[in-house]
């Protein structure tokens, strides 16, 4: 083992360990009167966000809860889960953040399996939650969340009202110091199979989460994609890898953040437009949504800069999002990620090459942002160049993954075999260091003993005019193996048939981006592509529902 030098602190040194509370400390003293604004329904200062975490610490304490325990949250994205991001973990609990969008039974499972001992719910969930509240294991307390009138409801241990219940308590909290190792947050992420798999992260991951987020999104000159004189709007659910981590960056940087509650696109244009929305993110079907909104047809969004992550950004989107004035940038990482992992970034080198190709780069996983290691490894585990040509397995470390699954020893040892944590993602790095996601090792395509990127076709196809959505995936067939099938969903007044697709892939094949075999011969036209709960496409489901459509030979296939 290295031997290196170490000197013994003084005697009073105070050891500053790395917790959310001190993520908390300074956009108070940088703006203290700068807004959080809930909809249209609320808005009030940093002042008194502050106090208003420190009275939710002393509700939640009063309540019962002590270090160590879980708290749940169902809400949609508010005022309220900013503060819930806070005060439960400064008082030494752990928040987990639930999926609200998950089945009954998925939601039931995922909150036995956490040990949930308090629940905070809102009102529009309270059906769901009675649904499931006589299998609960653990939860002891509930506190309701309502934008309503009425502050009841029938919940098994009921607190109280939240808002009856800060407004009684203290404004006034002392946060302990504790191990920068606690545990402070966990969630969900759910797989092709199995039940969902819990991943946590503790205050010191967060913080450096944070502190390499806030670099990476306002120091890096080609991204520059929030200071604290913007205004922030996530159209990422909050209990989604804690809305990507932003709220934490913008609440330490004093940023106006703004908070649209359920997502209603002609309310979030409403925002967009009122607030002066100025920075966001979300994955790439929520931003279609959003520009496919009546009252965003010729607006401009001038000015709004937007992270896309969760699935690959395409070109299509890109340009589509761009003559509307909106600048996108591509960013990776996944749940047990925290989730970032790089970004896209555009060097001197690339600055002096033509528009197209910064187009080709600002859509691509982008550059390890700092503190993060990448690297492509084969099934081996033997580490390959990075030569932009060897592909392989997407491999990361870095200070804030998640170190295994919650008490899921033998997946935890998967996730982390050789000393890595294996993305499940197929892909390769240049010797820029850019990271180029070239496909899911489980949707990879096989045909004809060649290997076919879904997401690459996918690219390619939704450079058609005609094209709104679309999805590929590999079907089986007996003499290829597999053969690529696509999914699309055409715009308004549009046409366009698998011999029509054939023509419009065919210059592809010709300048060598792809081979004839990636060319389906059979597609379905849809009027929406299946997705996941985080907006996602859901190819697992569309593999389902393709293989019930052959076997019926269901109209709206068609076959060149």
């Amino acid at each position: 083992m290295l031997q290196t030098r170490l000197i013994a602190p003084a005697e009073n040194a105070h050891p500053a360990p790395l917790l959310i509370k001190r993520l908390l400390l300074s956009g108070i003293r940088y703006e203290k009167t700068r807004e959080i604004v809930y909809r249209d329904q609320l808005r009030y200062s940093y002042a008194t966000l502050n106090e208003r975490i420190a009275r939710l610490a002393n509700v939640l304490t009063e309540a019962g809860v002590k270090a160590g325990d879980t708290v749940a949250v169902m809400d949609w994205d508010s005022h309220r889960y900013l503060e819930c991001m806070f005060a439960i973990p400064m008082i030494g609990a752990v928040l987990h953040t639930i999926n609200i969008r998950l089945s009954a039974d998925q939601i039931l499972y995922t909150m036995n399996h956490a040990d949930d001992k308090f629940v905070l719910v809102n009102s529009e969930f309270v059906p769901l939650y009675q649904s499931i509240e006589g299998q609960l294991t653990t939860v002891e307390k509930t506190i309701l969340l309502t934008d309503t009138a009425d502050k009841t409801a029938e919940l098994g241990g009921l607190v109280g009202e939240y808002e009856t219940l800060l407004a009684a308590a203290s404004p006034t909290y002392e946060f302990a110091d504790f191990d920068e190792n606690s545990v402070a947050t966990t969630f969900y992420t759910t797989g092709t199979t199995g039940n969902p798999k819990g991943v946590y992260f503790t205050h010191r991951q967060l913080v450096l989460h944070t502190m390499a987020m806030a670099s990476t999104v306002s120091a890096l000159d080609s991204i520059r994609l929030m200071g604290n004189a913007d205004v922030y709007m996530p159209i990422t659910p909050m209990f989604h890898v804690h809305a990507w981590g932003v709220p934490y960056v913008a609440t330490m940087l004093g940023v106006k953040q703004v908070y649209p509650g359920r997502y209603e696109p002609e309310l979030l244009m409403k925002l967009i437009q009122q607030e002066k929305v100025t920075f966001s993110h979300c994955v790439p079907t929520i931003l279609q949504m959003l520009m496919n909104t009546p009252s965003a047809k010729g607006h401009d969004f001038g000015g709004l800069r937007m992270i896309i992550g969760g699935s690959a950004l395409n070109r299509a989107l890109y340009e589509a999002a761009k003559a509307t004035g909106i600048q996108l940038t591509a960013a990776y990482g996944m749940s047990e990620t925290c989730p970032l992992i790089s970004c896209a970034y555009i060097n001197e080198e690339l600055l002096a090459g033509s528009e197209d190709e910064r187009t080709a780069y600002r859509i691509k996983a982008g550059v390890p942002v700092p503190l993060v290691e990448a690297a492509i490894m084969n099934s081996e585990g033997k580490l390959l160049p990075n030569d932009g040509e060897a592909q392989g397995e997407l491999v990361l470390r870095a200070p804030w993954l998640t170190q295994g699954y919650f008490r899921e020893p033998q997946k935890s040892e998967e996730l982390w075999e050789h000393g890595w944590l294996h993305t499940g993602d197929v892909a390769a790095i240049d010797d820029m260091g850019f990271i180029e996601i070239r496909d899911r090792i489980k949707d990879v395509i096989k045909t004809g003993g060649e290997w076919i990127s879904s997401l690459e076709l996918e690219d390619l196809i939704s450079r058609h005019p005609a094209v709104r959505e679309v999805a590929v995936v590999g079907v089986a067939d007996p003499q290829w193996g597999e053969r690529p099938f696509a999914l699309l969903v055409l715009r308004d007044g549009q046409s366009l048939d698998a011999k029509g697709l054939k023509e419009h892939l065919k210059p592809f094949v010709d300048q060598g981006s792809i081979n004839k075999w990636a060319i389906p011969s059979q597609i379905a036209l849809v009027t929406e592509v299946p997705k996941t709960s985080v907006g996602k496409l859901d190819k697992k489901r569309i593999r389902l529902d393709i293989a019930q459509w052959l076997a019926a030979g269901s109209a709206f296939l068609s076959t060149v």
